[in-house]
């Protein structure tokens, strides 16, 4: 089923602790025509811990590494029905906004979100 361009869609981004990596991503996508964004963490003590309701409210979703989409999976599987669940591979070497991981998530988030035109 092709994404409802006419729509805003609705993009999570996920690491351990929402420290770094999904804020990085979340600040900088946050202005791209088409989106809105949220982030949050699988970890306990996450800044903004993950939640079922926020799983639910996504329609496109981002995690950082392969070990963040097996946990996603395991505790939010009726949430994730029909949703698609894109992981980047970006390992926890990265600090908040640094030039390195904003070149990265550039490269692997933007083909999947809506063109600007």
């Amino acid at each position: 089923m092709p994404p409802n361009h006419s729509a805003t869609r609705k993009v999570l981004f996920i690491c351990g602790k929402n420290q770094w990596r999904s804020p990085t991503a979340e600040e900088m996508f946050c202005s791209h025509p088409g989106i809105e964004c949220l982030s949050a963490g699988l970890s306990r003590d996450a800044q903004v811990p993950l939640s079922a309701d926020l799983v639910e409210w996504a329609d496109l979703i981002f995690v950082m590494e392969k070990r963040h989409k097996t946990r996603l999976s395991a505790q939010y599987q009726p949430q994730l029905l029909g949703k698609k669940v894109v992981c980047l591979n970006i390992p926890d070497n990265y600090r908040f906004m640094e030039p390195a991981l904003v070149q990265l998530l550039q490269r692997k988030v933007t083909p999947f979100l809506p063109s600007s035109v």
